[in-house]
């Protein structure tokens, strides 16, 4: 297991120099002088300005930049804003609890709803309710975010005001966070009413993110279903006379699985991708708002560095996948 481990961290690395080099050099293709944005609205002279990018040591090679960026990620700097003049990470850190609470709530959701239907879907092939789960599923996926958000707030908030339509909590609720995750943060706080308002601010954005992921992982489970219900095994333990829910439970379903984890794990970057939509839509505050708020204000630097810590997570999230493989099919570690 742990050869399995170290192989799986070797890919990482040359990985994670790719991604570096791909945010380092998109960001430089970006319209704008950052030297401009720190001077806000005031006009500089070019003796300013070759001082100010002296500063920033935009004035050394392009190589020479992206190994003293490089450097710096490795002791955890990712550079400072050039709008607040706060490190990268720190903002970074303050912010992804809120990005991590809506995620983790929309993943639950579509796994939890996703692979039942998936399940029973397979076992029910050809049925009303297969076609039926597909359909929606199909056009779950084909749902553009921005849409289907704008949507439900029509619906649920402006014709039933069953739903505020932005933020995390009512603006009456204030206490320190704790955990960052407002939904624990409210129960602690104690204050009547707390939990309940971040719960109705937390409904519809989980709902949006979740759409896209549930559609995937209900398709994706119905078809690794199908392909180990037609296999020997699972018409072996059928003509044993097993229970129908042991051979569908224990037989099929764990061999169906590793399907099913990878298409979750892949989902966790869909989740980065579509929470930018789903946070602006919200006014959500997390790091996808932050994100879009960076690129309108030509904030690189936090454009940069946000760029490379959501692929560092993402890396992460499918370095713990593969381990996951390795824990349920034993085989694939060799």
């Amino acid at each position: 297991m742990l050869q399995f481990l170290f192989r799986r961290l070797a890919v990482l690395i040359p990985t994670f120099v790719g991604v570096s080099i791909i945010a380092f050099a998109f960001i430089r293709l970006l319209p704008g002088d950052p030297v401009q944005m720190m001077a806000g609205e005031r006009v500089i002279s070019p003796e300013r300005h070759a001082e100010l990018s002296q500063q920033l040591g935009f004035d050394r090679p392009i190589v020479v930049q992206y190994l003293d960026y490089l450097g710096g990620i490795v002791t955890g700097d990712f550079g400072n804003s050039i709008v607040t003049k706060r490190p990268v990470l720190s903002e970074f850190l303050a912010l992804f609890p809120a990005t991590l609470e809506l995620s983790i709530c929309a993943i639950l959701l579509a796994v939890i709803i996703g692979v039942p239907l998936g399940i029973i879907a397979a076992v029910k092939r050809g049925s009303w309710f297969d076609q039926g789960v597909m359909g929606v599923a199909l056009v779950g996926y084909s749902m553009p975010i921005f849409w289907w958000g704008l949507l439900l707030i029509i619906f649920f908030s402006g014709v039933l005001q069953l739903t505020p339509v932005s933020g995390r909590i009512s603006l009456m609720y204030f206490f320190p966070p704790v955990t960052g995750f407002m939904l624990i943060d409210s129960l602690l706080s104690g204050q009547s009413g707390a939990f309940k308002s971040a719960l109705s601010h937390l409904i519809l954005p989980t709902v949006v993110l979740a759409t896209i992921p549930l559609a995937v992982i209900a398709r994706q489970t119905r078809s690794a279903m199908l392909e180990v219900l037609s296999e020997d095994y699972v018409r072996t333990a059928r003509a044993k006379g097993l229970p129908p829910r042991r051979v569908i439970g224990l037989h099929a379903l764990r061999n169906a699985l590793i399907p099913v984890v990878t298409t979750i794990g892949l989902q966790i970057g869909v989740l980065m991708a579509g929470a930018i939509l789903t946070e602006t839509i919200f006014s959500w505050p997390g790091i996808g708002k932050w994100m879009v708020d960076s690129v309108f204000r030509r904030d690189y630097t936090v454009v940069q560095g946000g760029l490379l810590l959501i692929a560092i997570i993402i890396m992460v999230v499918n370095l713990l996948v593969d381990v996951l493989y390795g824990l349920i099919n034993p085989r694939i570690r060799y």
